[in-house]
């Protein structure tokens, strides 16, 4: 029997995991596995305890579509977004909104990948993470490739979660993962030429023409802490002198001011990632990000019209509802950047 006070041996793990799997994935009752298994029913029922104790099974919410539908609604006509999807997390506390959009973004993704679909990934977001953590496996395939679309090598000890990232969205659709085995920045622009002129770096960004589809994570001037500890952030000088000229946000390190506009900047030649022309020529790009913290970074990515579908929470999808309509058309081929100087 497994001990409660204890922890879990590989063995037993291996077992707990099998019989959650049979569980929760091949939809076997607890009699069966049990069968199957040699082991008694209380034991499977022990065994599926400790997956959740363990945090081997995680048990999610998710709200039918159309909860929200008027909010969702008035929110995409205000902002000319292909669609909204509004997640009610009950609290402003930023893991639970994390948690409540990685749910929503689940379930909006398991319902519209078609299978055919190529999706650009950004590396390092932790409602990112939330998502893939929630989406359930499919036992047909649900998308062709996943593709990150910045660099995904940092600091050793959060670079996994990058890792983690595109592997589980691979994992859960079927799809063919193609990993950016580089970091997201470096130190100039002729380091940034050099990677990309490496045949497999070069060749995962050939496939930036080609994406459908991108999920992305929308940051705040303030580098989350995942970000962050990564070492794909930019030093507090430079930080600071992007805020002096207006930014607010990035989506992937393309930073831009309070109406969405691109700060043009040593920056994006330092940037080994999917380029801003790249980005909004796909035709499906969902960002999910959520609380008040990034409210600013979210209304100007709406705005600038670097995400085409939102996924966030009430009370910012109630704040981005309450605001004037904008005043600029939102026309990709026109997209403006501003200039600054950062070093």
């Amino acid at each position: 029997m497994v001990s409660r006070n204890k922890p879990l041996s590989s063995e037993q793990l291996g077992l707990v995991v099998k019989s959650a799997r049979m569980y929760h994935e091949q939809k076997l009752s607890q009699a069966e596995i049990a069968e199957q298994l040699h082991v008694s029913q209380s034991r499977v029922s022990r065994w599926l305890s400790d997956a959740i104790k363990q945090g081997i099974v995680r048990t999610i919410v998710v709200a039918p579509s159309g909860t929200e539908s008027d909010l969702e609604e008035a929110v995409a006509a205000r902002y000319g977004l292909q669609a909204v999807i509004v997640a009610d997390p009950g609290t402003d506390d930023e893991a639970s909104v994390i948690r409540s959009l990685g749910a929503a973004a689940a379930g909006y993704l398991e319902v519209t990948l078609t299978g055919a679909n190529r999706v650009g990934l950004s590396s390092w977001s932790s409602t990112l993470l939330a998502t893939v953590d929630a989406m359930a496996p499919k036992n047909v395939k649900t998308a062709e490739s996943v593709i990150q679309v910045i660099g995904g090598v940092g600091n050793p000890t959060v670079q996994v979660r990058a890792t983690h990232l595109a592997d589980r969205l691979a994992s859960v659709t079927k799809a063919t993962p193609r990993y950016l085995a580089a970091p997201g920045i470096v130190s100039s622009r002729e380091g940034r030429d050099a990677l990309f002129a490496d045949p497999f770096v070069a060749e995962v960004a050939a496939e930036w023409d080609r994406l459908d589809t991108l999920l992305l994570g929308i940051g705040s001037i303030e580098p989350s802490p995942l970000l962050r500890d990564s070492g794909n952030s930019l030093g507090e000088g430079e930080l600071s002198n992007l805020a002096k000229a207006g930014a607010v946000g990035d989506v992937c390190l393309r930073f831009f001011d309070n109406h969405g506009t691109l700060i043009h900047s040593d920056l994006n030649d330092r940037v080994l990632g999917i380029s801003p022309e790249q980005m909004l020529k796909v035709g499906r790009r969902i960002g999910v990000a959520g609380g008040s913290r990034k409210y600013p970074a979210i209304k100007a990515a709406v705005e600038g019209n670097w995400v085409n579908v939102l996924i966030t929470d009430k009370n910012t999808a109630l704040k981005l509802e309450s605001e004037k309509a904008p005043t600029r058309p939102f026309a990709e081929e026109h997209h403006e950047q501003r200039t600054v100087l950062l070093s």
